[in-house]
């Protein structure tokens, strides 16, 4: 539709043109006419015939010399079909016939030398999509253009760029999954080992202090009792399915309740507790949920401090509440910061056994403080930096 429209415009401004330089008379007008219509009518056909043998051809650039060559044949027939009107010689249109002729052959090279870069480019990006389709996703076009060929090898390489992104968090992913899953399964052999060698040794009656024997199997059914709380509480953070009444809470009194609540675990360790705020910070939350990612995050300091070392918990309000911790371990590793409050990226020291705890507490922690609308997120060193900000309530 848009071919005919032209067409018919180019007839209606040619015969507007004719009209006001030449003023013909009536009967040229008409041959006019006809001429300037027939040739549209001409080069409608050839245009719809081209059109249908273009899609039989199998190389881009046989398409475009098949194109050049069909508008310059056009031109030539055209301008033997108006040799009539301009009164032309024999002689005249012969040498016409030559010329266009030579035309033909440079319009046939100029469209050859035209499609071969073309045509390479376009194989190049066919060679890079068969790559990336058999798995290689390092594989790239090469090709930079500022047309339409060129948008086309941009969106392949930058598809090709982020699915290779994607394949690489999916290892880390893999990777990290797999680890906490080895974790979770020491986490759980080591307090099943002591059980059942417990059971046997009061089952054979072999043990010379049972209520020693008791006590040990009710710390290990107590660890195995918070490993299972802490995956089921993950759980639910990993899935959305968390219903947390948010109120109005004082962060700062629930920090000193944490450090109170793990000052004994700290003086097991020689490691000292220090609360730093100016006084109440308002936010809004969950108590109990606030009050276990302080926790979780003084917790796992404390287990990283080396003894005689520092636990800082410094609490701030600034538009929203702030919360620090600070110890004097060796901190995260700096290719970690950025993923470690990932789901299951727990493979680094701060989460695993070694140091102690299910190493879930950050994890858990993240989750937290995303239900509350918070950011979570961990400093450079010296030491380690931890810190989340919640949203404060809104005052009426």
């Amino acid at each position: 539709m848009r071919a005919a429209a032209a067409l018919a415009l180019a007839v209606i401004a040619a015969l507007a043109a004719a009209e006001l330089v030449m003023q013909p008379a009536m009967g040229t007008r008409l041959q006019l006419a006809l001429f300037f219509a027939g040739s549209a009518a001409a080069v409608a056909a050839a245009a719809w015939w081209l059109r249908r043998r273009a899609a039989r051809i199998s190389r881009l650039s046989r398409t475009i010399v098949a194109l050049a060559a069909g508008a310059l044949l056009a031109v030539g027939a055209a301008v033997t079909a108006a040799s009539g009107l301009m009164f032309l010689s024999s002689h005249d249109l012969q040498l016409l016939w030559i010329v266009l002729g030579f035309a033909l052959v440079l319009a046939l090279v100029f469209a050859a030398s035209v499609a071969d870069p073309l045509t390479g480019d376009l194989r190049n990006i066919a060679a890079a999509a068969r790559r990336v389709g058999s798995g290689d996703l390092t594989a790239r076009t090469g090709v930079e253009r500022p047309d339409e060929v060129g948008t086309v090898a941009a969106a392949l390489d930058e598809m090709a760029a982020r699915l290779a992104s994607v394949e690489q968090e999916r290892e880390r992913e893999h990777e990290a999954r797999r680890a906490f899953f080895a974790a979770v399964g020491h986490d759980l052999r080591t307090p099943l080992a002591a059980l059942r060698a417990a059971v046997e040794a009061l089952r054979d009656g072999v043990a010379a202090d049972p209520d020693r024997y008791l006590r040990s199997m009710e710390k290990d059914v107590e660890a195995l009792a918070t490993l299972a709380e802490d995956l089921f509480v993950l759980a639910r953070l990993e899935s959305g399915n968390l219903d947390l009444e948010l109120v109005p809470v004082d962060v700062a009194e629930l920090a000193d309740e944490s450090i109170e609540a793990l000052r004994p675990v700290a003086s097991r360790r020689d490691v000292r507790l220090t609360l730093e705020t100016q006084g109440h910070v308002r936010a809004l939350g969950g108590p109990e949920a606030l009050g276990r990612v302080i926790r979780n995050l003084v917790d796992n300091a404390i287990r990283h401090s080396p003894p005689g070392g520092e636990v800082i918990v410094r609490v701030e309000g600034n538009g929203a509440a702030l919360v620090r911790v600070i110890d004097e371990g060796p901190g995260f590793p700096a290719d970690f910061l950025e993923r470690a409050f990932q789901s299951f990226s727990r493979s680094d020291e701060a989460r695993t056994r070694d140091a102690g705890g299910a190493g879930l507490g950050l994890a858990i922690a993240e989750g937290f403080v995303r239900a509350h609308g918070g950011s979570i997120w961990a400093d450079p060193g010296p030491g380690g930096r931890v810190a989340f900000r919640v949203p404060v309530p809104a005052i009426d």
